[in-house]
């Protein structure tokens, strides 16, 4: 099982999600940024260097806020969502269309990747007071 990391990075009370691009695998659908564990990296520092890679900021990372399993059949993924606070950088667009601060309740509106379905959910009763 591959384990990948996504970060619940909030401000103003929006979360960030982004758009993938199209004809990539789950293309145009919306997902918390993130990526796949390397051999050697904890998942604190996977997310790190995503961020850094996928949308020029660094950020500090915080606690897990939930996992999910998804599966196709194929590909089968452990997915560690964590907090992540922004420090720094340009949030300049490598790997998705777009980027969106959404409003927590507004979430599940939009049309996610399967994989981050539930971390919505989890990232929702997180983020209520």
């Amino acid at each position: 099982m591959q384990k990948v990391t996504a970060g619940l990075l909030v401000r103003e009370g929006r979360v960030l999600i982004a758009l993938r691009k199209a004809g990539k695998h789950m293309g145009r659908k919306w997902e918390f940024p993130g990526g796949k564990i390397q051999p050697g990296e904890s998942p604190e520092e996977c997310l790190r260097r995503e961020l850094a890679e996928e949308l020029d900021i660094e950020a500090r990372i915080g606690g897990l806020v939930g996992t999910a399993r998804w599966s196709n059949g194929v590909v089968d993924l452990e997915i560690l969502l964590y907090r992540a606070e922004y420090l720094s950088g340009s949030f300049t667009l490598h790997d998705h269309e777009a980027l969106a601060w959404v409003a927590p309740g507004q979430l599940e509106s939009y049309d996610l990747a399967d994989s981050d379905r539930e971390l919505a959910r989890q990232a929702i009763n997180a983020l209520q007071p």
